[in-house]
């Protein structure tokens, strides 16, 4: 069960790395600022993963206007995430959650991934959303045991209209 609506959000520091180069990205920095979205998801280059992602990407203007911050989390290396964005064209800052942490924190984290699909992976993250008001607060919690099932986008843009 992911961490419900009125809970502080935990604060962490990832990796990410894009044509500047690896850096950190703590989500406390954007607190008092903007406000967030969590989008984790299961694995880079997969089908599903790559949809939501592109389809984040071209609706990025709108979490802008929303004066909101996106990320997506995963537990690629920051390496492997960068070629997916570059291969798969997403601007969307893709966070490496490498040692499952953060996932575990949020409670989104996978017992184990798929074992009907020989992927018995634990700590791989649901796929999940969370908005984050800019008082570090979540607004908005969902997550899905099954990785086709995407975030209720209408939903997170309603939601953020309201914190606008």
């Amino acid at each position: 069960m992911a961490l419900p609506v009125g809970s502080q959000a935990p604060d962490f520091t990832l990796s990410t790395k894009n044509a500047e180069g690896i850096k950190l990205v703590k989500l406390s920095d954007d607190f008092g600022k903007k406000n967030t979205l969590l989008l984790f998801f299961p694995m880079a280059f997969t089908s599903v993963c790559t949809s939501e992602l592109c389809n984040v990407t071209d609706e990025f203007a709108t979490y802008d206007g929303l004066n909101t911050m996106v990320y997506g989390i995963s537990g690629d290396s920051p390496f492997s995430l960068d070629t997916w964005a570059k291969e798969a064209k997403i601007t969307v800052p893709l966070l490496s959650d490498y040692e499952h942490s953060v996932a575990k924190a949020y409670d989104v984290a996978y017992t184990s991934f798929l074992p009907n699909a020989n992927l018995p992976f634990g700590g791989v993250a649901k796929r999940a959303a969370f908005v984050i008001d800019r008082n570090g607060v979540i607004q908005y919690s969902e997550s899905s045991d099954d990785p086709k099932v995407l975030p209720n986008f209408d939903a997170i843009e309603q939601k953020l209209k309201e914190l606008a």
